[in-house]
């Protein structure tokens, strides 16, 4: 029998539900894995997408975590001045074999203190933030750094899990997921980046956010304020 391997995805309301469901999908299936999906309480966490999932470990009875990932999502912004959340990530990552994200949950492993000092990614939209927390920004869709490991945006996560995978439990276990789930990607269209997607698309993507992206800011402002009082 494979020695378990905890592996906890932080669960918050609005989180980009593919930011974890994606990594959960591949890490559920490496050997030993347990997989615990993290909150407060075991009441459903409302996605961005409008359907909830189920916690299914809370904070006070998650175990000592091998692996510990925070996925992205709009639903950033209220942890930042989540005090309980991000002590709570901040014990498990100070012990846990390795810290993770996917997409801008980058930006909460920072708000954490996790990630001073070193390289990360994040969404091409938010990568810009991770140097208010000390982090080094890299346009890449799997960052390593010691035993930091980052997805960028999204369906980078897919990337990153397969990585972690290889880490986890060898290359070849990870090649037999990446067979098994099909994972053969060949988009319709060239413009999955901001360098395929071009200058004016980027402009109309990031007005269509702008709002959220302001939101999540003054987030991060009232952050830094409490941490320099």
């Amino acid at each position: 029998m494979s020695t378990p391997c905890h592996i906890g995805f932080l669960l918050f309301p609005h989180v980009t539900q593919l930011d974890l469901t994606g990594p959960a999908q591949i890490l559920s299936r490496i050997p030993g894995a347990r997989v615990h999906l993290l909150w407060k309480t075991l009441d459903p966490v409302m996605t961005d997408v409008g359907f909830s999932i189920n916690p299914t470990t809370t904070f006070e009875d998650c175990p000592p975590l091998d692996v510990l990932c925070v996925p992205g999502g709009f639903g950033i912004g209220a942890l930042f001045g989540d005090g309980y959340t991000l002590a709570f990530l901040r014990r498990q990552g100070e012990q846990a074999r390795y810290v993770t994200s996917v997409c801008n949950g980058s930006l909460v492993l920072g708000a954490a203190g996790l990630l001073d000092g070193y390289q990360a990614a994040c969404h091409w939209m938010w990568r810009g933030y991770l140097p208010r927390f000390g982090a080094i920004p890299v346009a890449e869709r799997i960052v390593r750094d010691r035993n930091r490991v980052s997805g960028g945006g999204v369906t980078a996560g897919i990337d990153f899990a397969l990585a972690l995978a290889a880490e986890l439990a060898g290359e070849e276990t990870a090649k037999l997921l990446q067979l098994n789930f099909e994972y053969d990607p060949q988009p319709p269209f060239d413009c999955g980046s901001p360098e395929g997607a071009g200058a004016e698309r980027v402009a109309r993507s990031r007005a269509l956010q702008a709002g959220r992206l302001k939101q999540v800011e003054e987030a991060m402002d009232k952050l830094a304020r409490f941490a320099s009082a």
